[in-house]
């Protein structure tokens, strides 16, 4: 079962919206009575029943099934973004939208590790819920899915995050010796190359000339391998090529565009250029027309 999101620097996502959080954890656990609690205003009592009023409403209560793949949604995720997102796996499983998946290896490889999508409002919205009321399943915020994102200037998280499903656990499932996550497949190979050395997470300081220099610390082997796919693979595609996109994301990749990843990463490109694998030539933008994908209730087991 999936529950790990390699995708994003953990603390960098919670602390963009600290104190928001920070107030509705604080009520939480003022509430349980484990720390002190300040009534000097009536402000603040109201604010944390607000947050309790808030966990207590939550509820995963929606999902979208692609080819087998749900997408489960909180009640406070929008339908807009949860089709979109839909319409993203659709496109990533089948590119050329003739309704069939374009690699069936590589579903199969989502089916058997039980992949999924959970979709809720922000990061920190379920932090209240009780132990297990989360579906398992790959993280994706309504608050990141930007459909049309790249036309205004605004990387469309819904990319990345289901990419990561895919590629996780359908590539590797179906490929393992090629997309394996461990040292000594060709994708983990041609990464070392770029990060200049094999390193087991972010070196002190790499190497010069090195293009890949992810720097989250938490982030292990398996999630660098991860994010190495995931910048090469929407690079190939054109999704990082958009005016101060490589501004953005410099200090973690060079390599944004198909020309420059040609030139400067061929490892990657040999691989991810193979026909064999039948994988997506275009970047997906949510609107799939291979069949009609629907929002269905969903009762959590």
């Amino acid at each position: 079962m999936l529950w790990r999101n390699p995708s994003r620097n953990h603390w960098r996502k919670v602390m963009k919206s600290r104190a928001t959080r920070l107030f509705a954890l604080s009520a939480l656990v003022c509430t349980a009575g484990l720390i002190g609690c300040s009534s000097d205003t009536s402000s603040q009592d109201s604010g944390d029943d607000a947050a309790l009023e808030s966990v207590a409403e939550l509820a995963f209560t929606k999902h979208v099934d692609v080819f087998g793949v749900p997408i489960i949604a909180t009640n406070t995720t929008g339908d807009d973004k949860l089709m979109h997102a839909a319409g993203v796996l659709a496109q990533f499983l089948d590119n050329d939208e003739d309704g069939e998946p374009d690699n069936p290896l590589i579903l199969q490889g989502l089916l058997d590790a039980n992949g999924a999508i959970v979709m809720t409002k922000t990061g920190g919205e379920t932090r209240g819920m009780p132990r297990g009321s989360r579906p398992r399943g790959q993280g994706l915020y309504d608050e990141e899915t930007h459909p049309d994102g790249k036309e205004q200037g605004i990387f469309d998280g819904a990319l990345e995050e289901i990419l990561h499903l895919v590629t996780d656990h359908g590539w590797g499932g179906a490929y393992p010796e090629i997309f394996g996550r461990v040292p000594g497949t060709e994708i983990t190979a041609a990464m070392d190359i770029a990060r200049g050395g094999q390193f087991d997470g972010p070196p002190p300081e790499y190497p010069e000339g090195a293009w890949y220099t992810y720097d989250d610390e938490t982030c292990d082997y398996d999630c660098m391998t991860s994010e190495y796919i995931y910048w090469t693979f929407t690079s190939l595609l054109g999704a990082q090529d958009y005016p101060g996109r490589l501004d953005q994301i410099g200090h973690e990749w060079r390599l944004n565009t198909p020309e420059l990843l040609e030139e400067g990463d061929p490892a990657a490109f040999a691989i991810l250029s193979r026909p064999e694998y039948n994988l997506p030539t275009v970047a997906p933008d949510g609107n799939y027309t291979g069949m009609e994908l629907t929002i269905e209730p969903y009762r959590h087991e």
